[in-house]
């Protein structure tokens, strides 16, 4: 071992210490960008064909919560599927510690009305405040 009473040893060694964060920033960058193309797409997780209207469209809170209720009646909160029985106990989960205790139902043009009903039914027992319907802009519409 070579000793260097000058001290440039240290220097040396000090600077391979230092962290390069350029690559940090730009790995935390794309995947910013990945985030943000892709959170939009993640309201369309389930496949429901929604019942048009001439109504004027309001802007989705980005902690919102979306419930999805398909053709046959099934429920999903998000991507994820709620057996009917526990419906009720998911939602009061979900809103237990909410300031804004808003839910969106997205449902089916084909479902029961029944299965929306239960669902609002659900939603109102669990401390639901504000419930809106999601539909889209009809087709050929000018604007």
């Amino acid at each position: 071992m070579n000793f260097n009473a000058s001290g440039s040893n240290d220097e040396e060694h000090a600077a391979l210490a230092d962290i390069n964060i350029v690559p940090l920033v730009d790995v935390m960058l794309v995947l910013l960008i990945i985030f943000m193309v892709t959170a939009p797409l993640s309201i369309g997780g389930i496949n429901v064909e929604l019942p048009a209207s001439r109504a004027k469209s309001i802007a989705i809170d980005e902690n919102r919560v979306v419930l999805s209720i398909g053709r046959n009646g099934d429920f999903f909160i998000e991507k994820m599927p709620i057996p009917a029985p526990a419906l009720q106990e998911r939602l009061k989960a979900i809103f237990e510690f909410r300031q804004k205790k808003e839910l969106y139902i997205r449902a089916d043009r084909d479902v029961v009305y029944g299965s929306v009903v239960d669902a609002m039914s659900a939603a109102k027992m669990a401390g639901v405040h504000k419930m809106s319907m999601l539909t889209q802009a009809p087709k050929g519409r000018k604007g």
